[in-house]
């Protein structure tokens, strides 16, 4: 059994508006929708929905109007916005993660709350986290060929790894379908990682670094694969990846929603 933590504060300034409550499946679903199901499905035992005051109505209000939700699910909602100094812009994924901490108990999963996964993705994860140190977490690890649009280029963070082991991400910008700078089934991080308890102390150390550096900046952000790649170099964590064939499902802008309409009708 596991915790499910969903990041669901962000702004969607590109996107224009709340895209974790855009309606994308063939019945009404959201991406929420969609994580919380097949999380359940996996063993979560619990999900909490990291989100913003002025929003927090809204994304209860839908879940609450949802038949489909999961019998016995324990759902709890974190303000991300009332913990740490208050700004217009949210401090980072990684401090997103680390405003959970008083509401999970034990390991726990990471996802966004503006991407679908599929199934098979988060029950990959759950029986890599049964064999989890405290010391390690777990990537989902996706198909580049898997997560490009049809048109358009993206930015995809690229795994090197070592057998199983996570060595490092890299950021590469301007990533198409017509590239051919890196093969099909190069692995991709879509930021679906699972952690013990543990790292909720890594977050705090980290996030108190990060302020004493950018207190004072209103767009820089303490991020999650920073925070990782910050313990991995120090040599406190090992980073393993759990590879999926699922094929991922976003939207970036208003133009991606009929595309991921498409795709999800199809499923």
């Amino acid at each position: 059994m596991f915790t499910l933590v969903i990041m669901a504060a962000g702004l969607g300034s590109r996107f224009g508006g709340t895209k974790q409550l855009v309606q994308v499946g063939p019945n009404g679903e959201t991406f929420l929708d969609f994580a919380i199901a097949d999380a359940h499905a996996a063993g979560a035992c619990k999900a909490v929905l990291i989100v913003r005051s002025d929003i927090e109505a809204d994304v209860i209000r839908h879940l609450e109007s949802r038949d489909s939700l999961p019998v016995g699910l324990d759902i709890a909602y974190v303000r991300q916005n009332e913990h740490g100094p208050p700004r217009p812009k949210p401090w980072g994924t990684a401090h997103a993660v680390l405003s959970a901490a008083e509401a999970v108990i034990g390991p726990f999963m990471v996802c966004n709350a503006d991407d679908y996964y599929g199934p098979t993705a988060y029950t990959t994860l759950a029986q890599a986290m049964k064999k989890m140190a405290e010391s390690e977490a777990w990537l989902c690890g996706y198909r580049l060929n898997h997560t490009l649009p049809v048109k358009g280029t993206v930015t995809r963070g690229i795994c090197k790894v070592d057998g199983d082991q996570l060595t490092a991400i890299v950021e590469q910008e301007g990533i198409s379908q017509a590239d051919h700078i890196f093969s099909a089934d190069t692995l991709v991080s879509m930021n679906l990682w699972a952690f013990s308890s543990t790292f909720f102390d890594v977050l705090r150390d980290g996030f108190t670094r990060f302020l004493a550096q950018h207190s004072d900046d209103t767009t820089a952000e303490y991020l999650l694969p920073h925070a990782v790649a910050a313990e991995m170099k120090s040599g406190a964590l090992t980073v393993k990846v759990a590879t999926t064939e699922e094929n991922w499902i976003g939207v970036t802008n208003p133009d991606d929603l009929l595309v991921a309409r498409a795709a999800l009708k199809s499923r």
